[in-house]
């Protein structure tokens, strides 16, 4: 590659997703900046470089991005792929337009079908020369964006939208020199797709190669192969697109009104004058043990922020946080990255605050994988809620698929006075499914440590 431009991956893995430094010469881009912008102004400080463009690929459902703090911070232009509509000031780019980066240029190519102003940015060297694309959620490693989620705000269907994207593919993208290296917005583990690979660098022939989506024989069957399989998408991936388009409020605003360290006395009266969710952020092996009636446990050890969009519908909800002492900056943070703004608190000291003032606590039943192969029966009730593709890979007799990502639709049917065993892969899900049904009153399960992982090691028959 070129020695005459920088090209940093800034991954981010509890949202699978990549921005991107750009340096040539004394000028810099950012693409697909996340909320919280610190992190690049660090950057552009020790290289002493002018930040000359911000990059949005499109108007991203699962994070809210750093644009406009980012413009505000450093007065650099935001942009957009063609027919994108904002509600502020941005440079809206034609396709095939040029933009000028130190000694090298990037390209705007018009990629619609995820979105309608999905647009993937193509990067030349100095002398010309086609050496990466930035291709935001339209090609994936392994996959390619999903066409549903645009369906409304383009008035399209999805089978639409997915024959826009076998268009923007097949005229875009596969005509490049098979040499380029493709930076995609996201890898395994973002909601944005449904098979990307682990890696999160490619080179753009291995993809032709290997990338399912590029093999299909035509339209029909591009269509047909990536609607199959989609799942529902999270809830909070609207109001994100909303943010995202129409503004936000400033990250260091977020932090300054989530920053309060609450006395328990203080926390009670916040809970009760503001209709506050407690999620409680310790780790499920801490959760269970003891916690604070009705809480939410959601592990900032794990998929925290998008598992919160997925259990908390409205992400103007106010919320009241339970962290292990010193981790309650990085929570808010990650909760502002997907527009939970409204922390009103955290307890001050954690939970050892709340149980040594003598305030009632409550607690879930867990036990081993092998503790459970020595008590179940035959008629015993078990509820997994891992995803379906999980379950339909290997699962224990006599277990019932409820994901815990519907939660919602499926907690109304589990009656209240039958025991149930509940696990998910490894204890993370479970419990967060185990602190719901707790605090909507259903108490009559056990929750398994170390989910089927540990469950398959025992003499407990799977299918």
């Amino acid at each position: 590659m070129t020695t005459k431009v920088k090209i940093e991956q800034i991954y981010t893995g509890c949202l699978a997703h990549g921005a991107y430094y750009i340096v040539s010469g004394n000028e810099a881009a950012i693409i697909d900046p996340l909320r919280e912008i610190a992190p690049y102004l660090q950057r552009l400080e020790n290289d002493g470089v002018k930040l000359k463009y911000i990059f949005e690929t499109h108007f991203h459902a699962d994070f809210v991005s750093g644009h406009l703090d980012l413009s505000q911070k450093t007065g650099a232009p935001i942009v957009y792929g063609p027919t994108a509509e904002p509600s502020f000031e941005a440079t809206i780019a034609e396709d095939g337009q040029l933009f000028e980066i130190g000694e090298v240029k990037i390209k705007a190519l018009h990629t619609p079908g995820h979105t309608l102003e999905s647009t993937t940015y193509l990067l030349l060297d100095e002398s010309g020369k086609e050496i990466a694309i930035f291709s935001g959620d339209t090609l994936f490693l392994g996959d390619v964006g999903r066409p549903d989620l645009a369906q409304k705000s383009a008035n399209m269907t999805q089978e639409e939208l997915a024959g826009m994207l076998y268009e923007s593919l097949t005229e875009k993208i596969q005509p490049l020199p098979d040499d380029i290296t493709v930076y995609p917005a996201h890898g395994a583990g973002s909601a944005c797709g449904k098979n990307m690979q682990k890696e999160t660098v490619d080179t753009l022939g291995n993809q032709k190669r290997t990338n399912y989506a590029l093999n299909q024989p035509d339209k029909d069957s591009f269509v047909k192969a990536v609607l199959d399989g989609l799942s529902a998408p999270p809830k909070y991936f609207g109001m994100n697109v909303a943010m995202n388009k129409g503004g936000y409020e400033s990250f260091e605003s977020v932090m300054q009104q989530g920053l309060k360290p609450l006395s328990v006395e203080d926390f009670e009266m916040a809970a009760e004058q503001t209709g506050a969710v407690i999620l409680d952020t310790r780790s499920a092996a801490e959760f269970h043990k003891a916690f604070i009636p009705n809480s939410v446990n959601i592990g900032l050890k794990g998929d925290f922020a998008p598992w919160v969009g997925a259990m908390i519908v409205d992400v103007q909800q106010p919320l009241l946080l339970v962290c292990e002492p010193g981790t309650e900056e990085e929570a808010i943070t990650r909760l502002a990255r997907v527009g939970f703004d409204n922390v009103v608190g955290y307890l001050d000291g954690g939970f050892e605050s709340w149980k040594n003032s003598g305030k009632e606590t409550d607690a879930v039943r867990r036990i081993s994988a092998d503790e459970m192969a020595q008590e179940i029966s035959p008629d015993s009730k078990i509820v997994d809620v891992r995803k379906c593709a999980e379950f339909s890979a290997g699962h224990l007799v006599n277990a019932q698929s409820f994901p815990l990502a519907e939660i919602a639709e499926w907690s109304p049917q589990i009656s209240d006075d039958e025991h149930f065993y509940l696990h998910c892969a490894g204890g993370y899900r479970s419990m967060v499914a185990a602190s719901i049904l707790n605090a909507k009153g259903i108490r009559n399960f056990t929750e398994i440590d170390g989910g089927f992982n540990k469950i398959k090691e025992t003499k407990l028959k799977t299918v």
